[in-house]
């Protein structure tokens, strides 16, 4: 009886950490990926202190709009495309800063 109690409450428990997972789990990779390319930037002196702002803003409000696309329990079809979309515009800012020939100064 033990058993099957101990059984039932660790399926349950599992089931529970499945239904928890990230809807957009390779949204949320992609972020990881991008701040370290805003890390990166900034070692290597290629990202201004302002440049790293601005993109620091941009991830924030991509995880805004995620948090708010997730807030009902299901990221839609629209939403996933706009998120995409939005992740996409981010990586090319990044791009666009980390090349345009401007480096932070060093004191």
């Amino acid at each position: 009886m033990k058993f099957n109690v101990w059984m039932s409450a660790l399926l349950l428990a599992a089931t529970g950490v499945a239904m928890a997972q990230p809807a957009t789990p390779k949204l949320d990779q992609r972020e990881v990926s991008q701040q370290k390319r805003v890390d990166q930037g900034v070692a290597s002196g290629q990202l201004t202190a302002q440049e790293t702002n601005r993109l620091d803003k941009r991830e924030a409000k991509l995880a805004a709009d995620e948090a708010a696309a997730k807030a009902d329990g299901t990221v839609t079809r629209k939403e996933r495309r706009k998120l995409q979309h939005e992740a996409n515009r981010d990586s090319a800012a990044i791009y666009k800063a980390k090349h345009n020939g401007k480096t932070a100064t060093t004191n």
